[in-house]
């Protein structure tokens, strides 16, 4: 199952993380989460890991809206966004929130699912 919107880019790895949280501001998305995953597993278990960082984008009034058609979909949230280097390139990423009218049955989802996935694919087509 292809559960990611995701794209090779021509910018370095904090060049990628600034421009996405730029095009996600437009969009009507905060990071809410920031997770450095290579610093994190390098703190905490001593492995060297590639440059990957973790965003949890929300836009707070479809989280409001997604929340109120199904209270577990907390779950799901915030929006994951990645950006991580592999094999010298950068490469960013977003879950694909029409992924989840696969694993909920909960047909008031699907709008708004598609709301946030067309704004997903604008930060996209954007970078």
């Amino acid at each position: 199952m292809k559960y990611g919107i995701t794209k090779t880019i021509p910018l370095s790895y904090q060049h990628a993380i600034d421009k996405v949280i730029e095009e996600l501001k437009k969009e009507g998305f905060g990071v809410l989460t920031t997770i450095d995953v290579s610093d994190t597993l390098k703190k905490k278990i001593n492995v060297d890991f590639p440059k990957y960082i973790i965003l949890g984008a929300c836009n707070p009034p479809f989280a409001h809206q997604a929340l109120t058609a199904e209270e577990e979909i907390g779950l799901l949230l915030p929006c994951n966004v990645i950006v991580y280097e592999k094999q010298g390139a950068t490469h960013v990423a977003a879950f694909d929130p029409l992924v989840m009218g696969k694993i909920i049955d909960n047909p008031a989802l699907e709008p708004i699912a598609a709301d946030v996935r067309a704004r997903l694919e604008r930060v996209m087509a954007a970078m």
